[in-house]
């Protein structure tokens, strides 16, 4: 998994390529840990080039969920597609969590 980010329009943009699962599912949650510590509140996560999340990857989803929303903190969710989608849509995160299709149109509705 690699994960890519930048700041644009007041967010910290989060790029996740390859697989979200158990074994990559601790360097998520550091890295999202360390950005929240910074001071970082507002997070699109671009999951476009994500090929597979496991339950592991939901988890540190909601984990890092949490600890934004104890800090008043946002998660925006743009890109899904595929199994990721699939995975999304079953596992109930659609009515969770506020997705878009496009940075843009996320970034549009901050």
């Amino acid at each position: 998994m690699e994960i890519g980010t930048k700041e644009k329009s007041n967010a910290i943009i989060i790029s996740v390529q390859g697989r979200l699962d158990a074994a990559t599912s601790p360097q998520f949650d550091k890295a999202f840990s360390e950005l929240i510590s910074k001071g970082s509140r507002t997070f699109l996560l671009n999951m476009g080039d994500l090929e597979y999340i496991s339950s592991a990857g939901l988890r540190s989803i909601l984990a890092a969920a949490k600890q934004l929303k104890e800090k008043q903190g946002t998660i925006f969710f743009v890109g899904l597609r595929g199994p990721v989608e699939e995975v999304f849509k079953i596992s109930g995160f659609y009515s969770i969590f506020q997705i878009f299709d496009t940075e843009e149109d996320a970034l549009a509705h901050m």
